[in-house]
């Protein structure tokens, strides 16, 4: 079944806290905006958007134990640091209780937190405007968001440079998947695989 934006609208409604659902609503926005500039699905993008954080508000250690459950702990640093593990259940979530088999639309919502290497450009696109969406307010995020709407690799790469800068300012863990997403985007944009050559 394809995800239909009315159907995943009204599930965020039910799961999500009024400021959560707010932002993804920005986010979806956002998403669809940045879609139809690139010659994305703008749909697809909307969907992705809404179904971001489906996952986001259940309880962390619930998160784990399902994540345990649903045999989606790839790195230690999954359960050492399960505010990454969202993404991923809530596209496990759609994909085999709501029978959605979009694998595009899945894969962006399950790797919109932390990334990963060989990102589509729908899954470029969520992570990216997840960080972007018009509510956030921090330094240098009109700069991302103009990065963004020129090139959407070379954004994307920006978004993840700017994620790892702020984690080491303020001595946080760096999850090895969003190292290894930098590292691959950084090996895109040397060998001139950006989006606007896609």
């Amino acid at each position: 079944m394809k995800l239909r934006a009315e159907d995943v609208l009204n599930l965020a409604t039910r799961v999500l806290s009024e400021e959560r659902f707010k932002h993804t609503l920005d986010v979806a926005d956002w998403a669809e905006k940045l879609a139809r500039h690139h010659g994305l699905d703008p749909v697809s993008a909307r969907c992705a958007g809404l179904a971001h954080d489906l996952a986001k508000e259940i309880p962390m250690q619930d998160q784990v134990s399902l994540a345990h459950r649903w045999d989606l702990l790839n790195y230690p640093e999954d359960e050492q640091n399960p505010a990454v593990l969202h993404g991923r259940l809530a596209a496990y979530w759609l994909e085999h209780y709501f029978k959605v088999d979009d694998a595009e639309v899945l894969a962006a919502i399950a790797s919109h937190t932390l990334g990963r290497p060989g990102m589509s450009p729908l899954e470029m696109l969520i992570y990216s405007a997840d960080l972007t969406e018009p509510s956030r307010d921090f330094p240098e995020v009109d700069i991302l968001r103009h990065s963004l709407y020129d090139d959407l690799e070379k954004g994307t790469l920006d978004c993840v440079e700017r994620t790892l800068i702020y984690l080491k300012k303020r001595n946080n863990p760096i999850h090895p998947l969003t190292q290894l997403t930098y590292e691959d985007l950084q090996r895109r944009k040397n060998i001139g695989t950006g989006s606007k050559n896609a």
